[in-house]
């Protein structure tokens, strides 16, 4: 079967081949899966790269760990472990690994029934499941959490992002007001996933917004604390989806009481991908693609994903 390959860390264009491995055997406790489509995002990129430099202390040091790329993947059960219960051949399915990989941009994978994997919604394609995967996670594991009221407010930059875009489609599930910070030329997009109000960054500072949020979303992990906090009432929560400084707030925030920065460690994948589900199949989110690559040109797919220009997802198609 073929599979995307790397021996060493480093740009796409410069270590990604694509090569023929051999397809794997199931475990008792396990499915092999025929996969269809998968995502190349951002944290495949990282893993990929070896950057920043502390991802490689669990990815491997000095060189990866695992040799295929890739952590989630949407396909078709072919074959089950001899205790597999919640699984069946035909079964369409959909799943993820996690952040620091899982070996999913191949043909065939085998995977754990247990962990990050359900059936896939019956009203949406392969890539579109795939569309559903790490960003969305990421986006429905936080909002969760948060645990949201109908009523609150809450501003996400970085709104056409994987994450971003999810986060707006969640957090009106929930019932908030919602304002969508991104490029202008995006406003019919991210209203059309129910923002009530759009800032275009591009023309106007969004940190001199007269609203006051309950919740304010760093979905790229580019602006900070101290540059959002104006922007929180007394009793504000500010996340974000990566950076040291946020990492280092969330620790002095716990203490110092008001205005926190909270960091929600990602669990639960399985709980996760069903709420998606469920929301997907009543027609309540619906994943942002950007563009599709088949397998083979998948090194031009992460140099798109590496320019941070992209729009929702970027999605692999395993066979052309």
């Amino acid at each position: 079967m073929k599979a995307s390959i790397r021996v060493k860390y480093g740009p796409p264009e410069q270590v990604l081949n694509i090569k023929e491995i051999d397809k794997p055997i199931p475990k008792n406790d396990e499915l092999l899966i025929k996969v269809y489509a998968s995502s190349a995002n951002r944290s495949d990129y990282h893993v990929l790269t070896g950057q920043p430099f502390f991802m490689r202390f669990f990815t491997g040091l000095p060189k990866p760990r695992l040799t295929v790329t890739g952590s989630d993947f949407a396909g078709q059960v072919e074959a089950t472990g001899t205790s597999v219960t919640s699984f069946k051949v035909g079964d369409k399915v959909m799943g993820f690994g996690g952040v620091l990989g899982y070996g999913s941009h191949t043909e065939y994978i085998t995977f754990p029934e247990s962990k990050g994997i359900v059936l896939m919604p019956g009203n949406i394609t392969y890539e579109q499941a795939a569309g559903c995967l790490e960003g969305t996670y990421y986006s429905a594991a936080g909002i969760n959490y948060l645990k949201p009221k109908a009523g609150q407010k809450a501003l996400v930059y970085g709104a056409t992002g994987a994450i971003g875009s999810a986060d707006v489609q969640f957090l009106k599930y929930y019932g908030l007001y919602v304002t969508a910070v991104c490029g202008g030329e995006h406003a019919e997009l991210v209203r059309s996933l129910g923002a009530d109000k759009v800032i275009d960054y591009k023309t106007r500072d969004f940190t001199k917004d007269e609203e006051r949020y309950d919740y304010v979303f760093d979905a790229v992990g580019k602006t900070g604390f101290l540059k959002c906090k104006p922007l929180m009432k007394k009793s504000g929560i500010y996340t974000s989806s990566g950076g040291f400084e946020y990492l280092a707030w969330s620790l002095i925030t716990k203490v110092t009481g008001g205005k926190k920065v909270l960091f929600i460690p990602p669990k639960d994948i399985k709980g996760s991908l069903e709420f998606i589900r469920r929301l997907v199949e009543e027609g309540k989110f619906r994943p942002v693609i950007d563009r599709m690559y088949p397998l083979d040109n998948i090194a031009d797919a992460f140099t798109y994903v590496g320019t941070h220009q992209k729009i929702g997802n970027v999605i692999i198609k395993m066979n052309e």
